[in-house]
């Protein structure tokens, strides 16, 4: 299986659309904790219109995303506590659930995992996929 990930950090919608249609992803799974931003066209809703009008089905798994402590943690590049608290995040019953939802689904089709982060190393995303999704082919996505 590959799962495709990719982050809005510095990019316009219409750029982040462009980017997963070039890669052929149909579902884009969105891991944010709160999946608004102060970005233009990346909270949930006018993400998610965009997106359908490019042939790219939305998923939000919020469940998945980072609590706020991990946020933080994240925000001083204290990747340690970041690790620690996403841990935590994945024991959680409804994590779990929505951990082995998102592994169907991108089985199903060509998806890609979205959070803010530019680069994969620094974001749970990574920690996502390393930790429930070993044998899976990743291919992080640069807009």
């Amino acid at each position: 299986m590959k799962i495709f990930t990719i982050g809005y950090e510095g990019a316009t919608q219409a750029e982040l659309i462009a980017t997963l249609q070039a890669a052929g992803v149909q579902r884009l799974i969105d891991v944010r904790a709160v999946p608004l931003s102060r970005r233009p066209g990346f909270s949930k809703n006018v993400l998610a219109n965009g997106l359908r009008e490019a042939g790219i089905e939305y998923i939000g798994l919020k469940a998945l995303g980072t609590p706020p402590e991990g946020r933080e943690a994240a925000r001083r590049n204290d990747h340690a506590t970041l690790e620690r608290v996403y841990d935590g995040q994945l024991e959680l019953p409804e994590a779990m659930a929505q951990a082995a939802m998102m592994l169907d689904l991108a089985a199903e089709m060509p998806s890609a995992l979205l959070c803010f982060e530019r680069a994969p190393v620094g974001c749970h995303r990574s920690l996502l996929l390393r930790r429930v999704a070993s044998g899976a082919e990743v291919v992080d996505l640069f807009v």
